[in-house]
């Protein structure tokens, strides 16, 4: 019956709601006067019967302005009863002076009294009653995962009242630091203190834990995630505070713990001057605007307010999407910056001139790249093509466009590279450098160089998750290989303030903290997924951890710096390096002969001209190259 009553369409439930207060108001003005008279009869003497029924139509107009029959009751609120209590309270004053004015003097003051009480009682419990049904007879909670929400502030107060309304999760109770709060009911729920979660995780079967702490600090969410992880228990957040700017929280902004969190270090603020000096008010480009970094360096780049940002992209698919949100944001930010889409090889050095040309170009971040380790080092001509004498078109462009700053995006690949890649993306430092030292030329070069980010299409992380949600195993290549990791929004901020830095021709170098291990990671997603690693120690855990080995060209552990020469600069997290360089008249044969080694699909000599040139490239493997492999 309940399942038919909420299957009927919302003005029949409207109706039905009107026939009960049509039927229960009389009823609950006849139950005032017998409790102050003592009379139980109908009518009482004195009173006319109609007398009963005049509370029907006044008050039914005035709930329905006040929005009694507009609410959904499933998802009604505590906090409609004060609502509820006005209209009854207006509809009693207006019952009031109706009987007065038609000089009904058999009906006491005090039963008036009474009948504002019971009405009260009447419609109130009559709606959460019913809240009541459909939650728990029609939703269940016997399908429903027991969570406890991480927060007892307001958010953590709407999440609940969301979870309740909802099929999926059945709060039990809050987690709070504030020891003013533990003990207390909040929302028919209790306040436990951080220390009670363990007893109350294995006690009450907990299968999530939601975090809803949207002002806290990055550093506090990482500890609080620390102190989760050996529970076993999958945690979920709640985004930052500026996500939810309109205080709504719903069942569908839960999401996965962030990147940032997993990785367990704080940020530093940027440095809003460096951030607008190379983009505020100016024409930017970005090539590979498409990708993981390029993507969140025109994020990043929308914020600083320049006057057009030029998307360079070889993907059709890849530009329509970030064309598409970057323009959205724009719009929603009431922005006038105008937006150029343009589809584009980053070797057609032409065409780059031409696009820099026609928008009058002031700062180019190079991001577009071949970056897989193991796809370049079987397409080696591609994977030298595209780095670097892609690199040196996109130079030679920018030079001849007048470009005032050109900022490549580098890798600590690039460091005694034991890969094709890392080889490429040095030769490619190596161009830039060489432009940088030609005193002709006007364009100031930089490069930024760092390790892997969090979250980006060739990040470990979402492959991880894949792996953990398929019920694994995952997968690592060596228990001892050991990855810098930085997220994207940050790795994309310190590029921006980076390339506004120091003078011509220097390699940057961001710090990256403290270098991870693979297979600590993947444990901490385990863990924080709700599972448990199986192994030798623990046959009976869920998620096996399989060693698959390394990779072509993948080495145990990666550099920053090719030398001892670093210096510290005015941003902390930003170190530049004094590494070696080749002039233009040294570099030029060196290209000449790798460009026709590329054009014959020559890797054994493309391989000689890059052990030569680059400092400490030592490939562990034979050519792998399609062209080369018998």
């Amino acid at each position: 019956m309940i399942k038919r009553f909420s299957s009927l369409p919302r003005q029949a439930k409207s109706l039905i709601m009107v026939a009960a207060d049509t039927i229960f108001l009389p009823v609950s003005f006849w139950l005032a006067l017998g409790i102050r008279l003592d009379v139980w009869h109908f009518p009482v003497n004195g009173i006319v019967w109609w007398v009963y029924f005049l509370p029907v139509p006044i008050s039914l107009p005035v709930f329905l302005k006040m929005g009694l029959y507009r609410s959904v009751i499933r998802y009604i609120e505590e906090r409609a009863i004060l609502t509820m209590l006005q209209a009854v309270s207006l509809s009693v004053v207006l019952f009031s002076s109706a009987v007065h004015f038609i000089n009904v003097s058999a009906i006491p003051r005090g039963a008036l009294l009474v009948f504002w009480l019971l009405a009260g009682v009447y419609i109130c419990a009559s709606r959460f009653f019913s809240r009541y049904l459909l939650r728990v007879r029609l939703v269940g909670n016997e399908h429903k995962s027991n969570v406890v929400i991480y927060g007892a502030g307001s958010a953590g107060l709407q999440l609940a009242s969301a979870l309740r309304a909802g099929c999926e999760y059945q709060p039990v109770g809050f987690i709070d630091d504030d020891s003013a709060l533990q003990g207390l009911m909040m929302a028919g729920l209790k306040v436990f203190g951080p220390v009670d979660l363990p007893k109350l995780v294995a006690s009450r079967d907990i299968g999530q834990v939601l975090l809803a702490l949207p002002s806290a600090s990055r550093s506090r969410r990482v500890e609080i995630v620390n102190q989760l992880e050996p529970l076993k228990v999958e945690v979920k957040e709640l985004p930052g505070m500026t996500e939810l700017v309109n205080g709504a929280v719903t069942v569908s902004d839960i999401r996965e713990v962030g990147v940032d969190e997993l990785l367990g270090r704080d940020s530093v603020p940027p440095d809003q001057m460096l951030l607008a000096a190379n983009n505020n008010g100016k024409v930017v480009m970005v090539t590979g605007a498409g990708g993981s970094i390029g993507s969140e360096l025109c994020r990043q780049i929308l914020t600083c307010q320049p006057t057009c940002l030029v998307l360079y992209e070889l993907s059709e698919f890849a530009l329509y999407s970030i064309e598409r949100e970057l323009a959205a944001f724009i719009r929603k930010s009431h922005q006038t910056i105008n937006l150029i889409p343009v589809l584009g090889s980053v070797r057609d050095g032409n065409r780059l001139s031409a696009i820099m040309r026609r928008y009058a170009v002031h700062t180019v971040y190079h991001a577009a790249a071949y970056k897989h380790v193991p796809l370049v080092e079987f397409n080696v001509t591609e994977g030298v093509l595209n780095n670097t004498f892609g690199t040196l078109a996109v130079a030679e462009a920018a030079v001849a466009a007048r470009v005032e700053t050109f900022v490549l995006i580098s890798t600590d690949k690039a460091v005694r590279p034991t890969n094709v890649m890392g080889a490429t993306k040095r030769m490619a430092e190596l161009v830039l450098q060489s432009f940088a030292l030609d005193l002709s030329c006007k364009t100031r070069f930089c490069m930024v160089r760092f390790g892997n980010v969090l979250g980006s299409s060739g990040s470990v992380v979402p492959l991880f998750r894949r792996q953990i949600a398929a019920g694994g195993p995952v997968t690592v290549t060596h228990p001892e290989i050991i990855r810098y990791f930085m997220t994207i929004p940050e790795a994309a901020q310190l590029v921006i303030q980076a390339g506004a830095m120091g003078g011509n021709g220097e390699v940057f170098v961001l710090d990256m903290g403290k270098p991870i291990k693979i297979m600590d990671l993947a444990k901490r997603m385990i863990h924080l997924s709700g599972r448990s690693v199986r192994d030798e120690q623990h046959p009976d855990g869920d998620i096996e951890i399989k060693y698959t080995g390394l990779r072509p060209g993948e080495k145990l552990y990666e550099e920053l710096l090719i030398g001892d020469a670093v210096a510290g600069t005015n941003h902390p997290r930003i170190l530049k390096a004094q590494e070696y360089a080749l002039t233009k008249t040294d570099l030029e044969p060196v290209l000449q002969k790798l460009n026709q080694a590329c054009r014959d699909n020559d890797c054994p000599t493309i391989i000689n001209i890059l052990c030569e040139n680059v400092h400490g490239f030592k490939p562990e493997n034979e050519i792998r190259d399609h062209l080369t492999v018998a």
